[in-house]
């Protein structure tokens, strides 16, 4: 018996009829002969699976190449994810479990567990606090200001894009994007912006160029700050844009006529963000406009998961847009307007999964192939996701209330 048909007999105890074909470290196949083909490479990989099944083997297997998927992997994980909805959890009844490591033994497979591979975040502390905050931030964004100006273009804008047309590139749906805040928080020469979490300062370039605002732009991460003010410099508004290299919790120069938050929310924390709320709301005049754009997830799907929280965003929180908005509520803020961005987002994904492999090279040159790995599985699952609504994106506008009459501004 080949180790393919051995295997697909183990996983079939497992899954029930398989999704996929298998390929094994000795050349042989089985399974379906349309379905998407994973290949595992070295007997290691199925011994990451004994040892830690589910997603973070898997993801530990693929990033490792021990375990790889032909042909397209966003392809290949969606088609295998469908046919796997609602069979829950694949974890084998402990009655089963003596058969099961016998055919692992057949294999070849058994042995002391793998190492894991390079890449997983390593924080400590207390949740949320300022230290633990920075050393999330720095794993994440820190990984290098040339892998991101690759990846993400000219803008290194890291945040959903928003897209008018077919037509547009990823740098146009950004500009959109950056045009779409503006507009909503009613920015205009003279007027006063605090953007919390500005990564690489694309949005603080933008307001203060195109709209004539003063900007203070705020980023927890070194290498974004530096970055970000060398930029500023370079593009001559120094004397409109300050990047601080600063935790937003130490804010104390409001107040300010405008705040966006672009995808930084997320980082809060469920127990901190009521306190963040209401920061922002006390850092706005009165009739001040805030601008949300935060990831939401599904009222009966969980955010995030073993791998984003080891590999990409230890700590990060998601949930359901209604509860943001009563968040935000509560800390004494009117919400005026609320737009769902979710099928921008997998289109923004895409078109950075699509520079991964048209510049796989670059990369790999750039951070090493294992890195380049971890970032295909990580766009390729989070475009799925969006794609097929477990995720979405929210831009949500709130204003400071002026007390019992409201002067409504601009419309969105």
């Amino acid at each position: 018996m080949t180790a393919a048909t051995r295997l697909e007999a183990l996983f079939t105890d497992l899954l029930g009829p398989l999704p996929f074909r298998i390929r094994a470290w000795d050349g042989s196949t089985a399974g379906p002969g349309n379905a998407p083909t994973v290949v595992l490479r070295r007997r290691r990989a199925l011994r990451r699976l004994l040892w830690q099944p589910g997603e973070l083997g898997l993801a530990d297997a693929y990033i490792t190449g021990d375990l790889d998927v032909e042909g397209d992997l966003a392809e290949g994980l969606g088609t295998v994810r469908r046919a796997l909805a609602g069979r829950g959890p694949v974890r084998p009844p402990v009655r089963e479990l003596p058969r099961l490591l016998a055919t692992a033994a057949r294999l070849g497979a058994l042995g002391p567990r793998p190492a894991p591979p390079g890449g997983r975040a390593a924080v400590r502390g207390a949740l949320h606090s300022r230290g633990r905050d920075r050393a999330v931030i720095s794993h994440h964004y820190d990984l290098s200001n040339e892998f991101y100006a690759l990846l993400l273009g000219p803008a290194m804008a890291y945040s959903c894009a928003y897209w008018t047309s077919g037509g547009d590139s990823l740098a146009d749906a950004q500009t959109a994007k950056f045009d779409l805040v503006c507009r909503k928080l009613d920015l205009h020469p003279g007027s006063r912006l605090l953007d919390v979490g500005c990564g690489w300062g694309a949005l603080a370039r933008h307001a203060a160029r195109h709209y004539g605002t003063r900007v203070t732009a705020v980023t927890l991460s070194r290498r974004q700050h530096a970055f970000a003010t060398a930029l500023v410099a370079e593009a001559g508004l120094a004397d409109r844009v300050e990047v601080l290299l600063q935790d937003h919790r130490d804010l104390a120069d409001g107040p300010y006529d405008a705040i966006s938050c672009i995808e930084m929310g997320e980082h809060v924390g469920e127990r901190h963000y009521p306190a963040f709320a209401e920061r922002l709301r006390g850092l706005l005049r009165p009739q001040g406009r805030l601008l949300v754009q935060q990831m939401s997830r599904g009222a009966k799907t969980p955010g995030g998961g073993a791998f984003i929280e080891t590999y990409i965003a230890p700590d990060m929180h998601m949930r359901p847009v209604g509860r943001t908005v009563d968040l935000l509520e509560g800390a004494g803020l009117e919400v005026r307007h609320v737009e769902a961005m979710r099928e921008h987002y997998a289109r923004t994904i895409d078109a950075w999964y699509d520079t991964l492999h048209e510049r796989h090279a670059d990369f790999t040159d750039l951070v090493g192939e294992p890195t380049v790995r971890l970032w295909q599985l990580y766009t390729a699952g989070s475009s799925l996701a969006f794609a097929e609504g477990r995720m979405g994106v929210d831009q949500i506008l709130a204003v400071r209330p002026a007390g019992p009459a409201l002067r409504y501004g601009a419309a969105p």
